[in-house]
């Protein structure tokens, strides 16, 4: 089931759900979500399958798409979802370590993507929508497609993260010039887009940092950083209180000139 609340005013309330079936006509969960464009549809992405639903019409009703076609498309969970700001195509990600493309009007597949170590867990647009950022489990690099021609991989962003099994978030500043990625090591990443460069790096924590996300227009940015620990009980007890920079959120103010 999909919940859709409204925060404003606050609290937050709950405003309609939109529920998907399988073929023995029992709901199943959807793995990844993502609003349009425009926001008028919500995709919902599941095993090896895309669910559509008109914002405006909650319930069960929906539009599927097998990603099957041509016995190209992914052939795994659907684990994110990204729309291009400026030409009508959807890029999804799945398990299957494969990255496809397709036009939103009718969900013809463009572009099948292979060269992710992992199952992708992220997939995310530039701001002029030329290019596609993809990132994948226990895969230590983010790639850089060219959408306008996908032979080969123009560039690779490294980020520490060959030994965990969380998703590692990554983001791109509403100016569309850097991107910004955690990693298992605790540190954020910030790459200059125009050539894949690095151009600086902080310690943001004192474990995994696995989600990043820019502030859409003030100069500021959000991490969240932690990990599962095992041990045995009376070690876990021992270890059991964590430091002010692990298992945490922050947020980072950054300069006009100079990220820091």
């Amino acid at each position: 089931i999909i919940r859709y609340t409204s925060g404003m005013p606050p609290p937050a309330r709950l405003r309609c759900t939109y529920r998907a079936y399988d073929a023995m006509d029992e709901i199943t969960a959807a793995l990844s979500i993502s609003f349009n464009s425009t926001g008028s549809k919500l995709f919902a992405g599941y095993n090896k399958a895309i669910r559509v639903f008109d914002v405006h019409r909650p319930g069960r009703d929906f539009e599927q798409y097998s990603l099957l076609k041509g016995g190209e498309g992914p052939t795994g969970i659907i684990s994110s979802i990204s729309f291009s700001p400026q030409n009508g195509m959807l890029a999804v990600g799945s398990y299957s370590q494969t990255t496809a493309v397709y036009a939103e009007g009718n969900m013809e597949p463009l572009y099948v993507l292979h060269g992710q170590l992992g199952g992708v867990t992220q997939v995310l647009f530039s701001k002029d929508g030329n290019y596609l950022y993809t990132g994948g489990r226990k895969d230590p690099y983010i790639l850089c497609w060219d959408i306008r021609n996908t032979v080969d991989i123009v560039y690779k962003l490294y980020r520490s993260c060959d030994t965990t099994n969380q998703r590692v978030q990554f983001d791109i500043e509403p100016c569309g010039k850097h991107l910004a990625t955690g990693g298992q090591d605790g540190m954020v990443h910030i790459y200059d887009l125009q050539g894949g460069q690095w151009v600086t790096g902080f310690q943001a924590a004192a474990d995994t940092v696995n989600g990043f996300s820019f502030h859409p227009y003030l100069p500021l940015a959000t991490t969240s950083s932690g990990h599962r620990r095992f041990g045995m009980q009376d070690e876990f007890e021992e270890e059991s209180s964590l430091a002010g920079d692990e298992n945490c959120c922050s947020v980072w103010k950054f300069s006009c000139s100079q990220e820091s």
